[in-house]
């Protein structure tokens, strides 16, 4: 089975520490724990990069190059481009995520 390289952008990389860094001001184990989920999430994209949906409010806009993975209340939004998963946002879904997207990636 080929295996895909997982990058992280700096945004995403960013977003994961505030989340971590919010979490942990009420538990540091918690935060541990969330940490280590999204990250082994992301990581088991090496294996099954096309697993996550379609972004579905980017799919309104015809917009079809972006997945998601869904580790609720968070979406690790990412794309696969040739042999490398690029993990590029880690957004709270409980926030408008149309405005987010698309501020980021138009």
């Amino acid at each position: 089975m080929k295996k895909f390289g997982v990058e992280w952008s700096q945004t995403a990389s960013k977003d994961l520490e505030d989340i971590i860094e919010y979490v942990s001001q009420d538990s540091i184990d918690t935060a541990i724990k969330i940490f280590r989920k999204i990250k082994s999430k992301c990581k088991a994209l090496s294996q099954l990069p096309h697993r996550g949906r379609v972004v579905p409010e980017l799919k309104a806009h015809g917009i079809l190059g972006y997945r998601e993975l869904i580790i609720s209340p968070w979406r690790i939004i990412y794309r696969v481009s040739g042999p490398k998963v690029y993990v590029l946002a880690v957004i709270d879904s409980r926030r408008n995520i149309e405005d987010i997207l698309l501020e980021r990636f138009l």
